[in-house]
C-alpha cells in the first residue's frame, strides 16, 4: 500500500489549501481515512478522518468549522480542505489509512491506521 500525499505549501493567515492523500496497493473502498499533522518539537495529533463511505467524519476540536475532510472513491483519493488558516495550523500533514473497515466505528487515534504516507508540509504566515 502507498498514500501519496500532495497539495501542501505556504499561505497566509486566513488563506487555504486543499490536500490530497491518493492510495494505491489495495482496494481503497473499504478504508478509513485519516489526516494527522505534526508540529516541530511536538507530538503528532489528530485532524480529521472519514468512514469508508464517507457516512461519518471525526474532526479535531481545533479545526472543527474551518476544515473539511472528503473522499473520492473511484479516484481512490481522500481530501482535506482548509480554509481560515492559523500560524498554529503549522505542520506536517500526514495521511493514514486503515483497510478492512465496512462495519467498524470509524477510529481516531494513530494506532487504529495500519499505513501512512510521506507527509506534506503546510506553513502559515501571520
Amino acid at each position: 500500500v502507498q498514500l501519496q500525499a500532495s497539495g501542501g505549501g505556504f499561505v497566509q493567515a486566513g488563506g487555504s489549501l486543499r490536500l490530497s492523500c491518493t492510495a494505491s496497493g489495495r482496494p481503497f473502498g473499504s478504508a478509513g481515512m485519516g489526516w494527522f499533522r505534526q508540529a516541530p518539537g511536538k507530538e503528532r495529533e489528530f485532524v480529521a478522518a472519514i468512514s469508508w463511505s464517507g457516512g461519518s467524519t471525526h474532526y479535531a476540536d481545533s479545526v472543527k468549522g474551518r476544515f473539511t475532510i472528503s473522499r473520492d472513491n473511484a479516484k481512490s483519493t481522500v481530501y482535506l480542505q482548509m480554509d481560515s488558516l492559523k500560524p498554529e495550523d503549522t505542520a506536517v500533514y500526514y495521511c493514514a489509512a486503515k483497510y478492512g473497515t465496512i462495519g467498524y466505528s470509524l477510529g481516531r487515534r494513530s494506532d487504529w491506521f495500519d499505513y501512512w504516507g510521506q507527509g506534506t508540509q503546510v506553513t502559515v504566515s501571520s
